[in-house]
């Protein structure tokens, strides 16, 4: 179920200088390209009904035409400007993007304020509690509403597979996801993240075998470095599903180093990321 707000001030059409603006309010310093060839889109700030609340979400979209759907779960710094500009290149390339903040059960987004980061003990104060209501089975709940909504756009081709990309700590949530909706997501991307192989009974890769997405498993190379074996063990899982996945370490990398806004963001690697999540869907949706 999904409860759009459609109040005019709530509907925006995502020009450079309203990025522009917004992304001054982080910090920003530079504003990510558009693709070659890219289509006019347009993004709207949506409320989607869960089973556990109102979750605020950011939804963009080519302004014609019907177009395969992307679940967007952010890192542990939320939805924000930076991730509004990444789901506008990625609208721009041709689908349907909700980009959502899987925090709606304590707080609103955005919800840092200019100069703030996780690496600041008392922001990591504020959001460490917002994760203990996110348990696997809330996720499930949430991918569930979250791809309901998706599907009951106009813009939505239902015809064609879904994708769910998630940075850090939304690595694990698309793929909760992909075993939720084996029947809708044919395509996932993980970006330097985080919790991907556990010892719990419910750790995400032993999800694998109730998936049937193809993966893009991008490592920073300093999470490598902390745990070398997890590649491995995630090779392993998706070989005995017969899932292609494509699982490289990025050179050079820090942990967070795709979003724009990241004091660590490598703009060459995540170039090469993303060129890598767009050819993993142009493959299998």
């Amino acid at each position: 179920m999904c409860d759009e707000h459609t109040a005019e001030d709530n509907e925006a059409h995502l020009s450079r200088r309203q990025f522009g603006a917004a992304a001054g309010a982080v910090g920003l310093t530079m504003l990510l390209p558009s693709p070659a060839n890219a289509v006019a889109v347009s993004g709207k700030n949506v409320s989607i009904k869960t089973p556990d609340g109102i979750a605020d979400c950011w939804f963009v979209a080519p302004t014609s035409g019907k177009h395969p759907a992307v679940l967007v779960w952010p890192d542990i710094m939320g939805l924000r400007p930076a991730f509004q500009q990444m789901a506008k290149r990625l609208a721009e390339s041709g689908y349907a993007v909700l980009t959502v903040n899987q925090f709606y059960r304590s707080t609103k987004a955005p919800f840092l304020k200019p100069g703030e980061s996780f690496d600041q003990p008392e922001v990591r104060a504020m959001i460490m509690p917002w994760r203990t209501p996110l348990t696997t089975e809330a996720t499930a709940r949430d991918a569930q509403a979250f791809t309901d909504f998706l599907d009951q756009q106009k813009s939505v081709d239902t015809k064609r597979g879904m994708a769910s990309t998630g940075y850090c700590m939304g690595g694990p949530m698309t793929m909760i996801t992909a075993a939720v909706r084996p029947d809708r997501i044919r395509a996932a991307g993980s970006f330097h993240g985080g919790g991907l192989v556990t010892d719990a009974p419910d750790s995400p890769h032993r999800m694998i075998p109730k998936m049937k997405a193809s993966y893009l498993i991008a490592i920073a190379g300093n999470d490598d470095a902390r745990a070398p074996t997890e590649k491995d063990t995630l090779r392993a899982a998706f070989a005995a599903a017969k899932l292609p996945a494509e699982i490289e370490v990025y050179a050079g990398t820090m942990h967070g180093w795709c979003p724009p806004d990241s004091k660590v963001y490598n703009a060459a690697q995540a170039d090469k990321a993303w060129g890598r999540m767009l050819a993993g869907f142009q493959k299998s949706l």
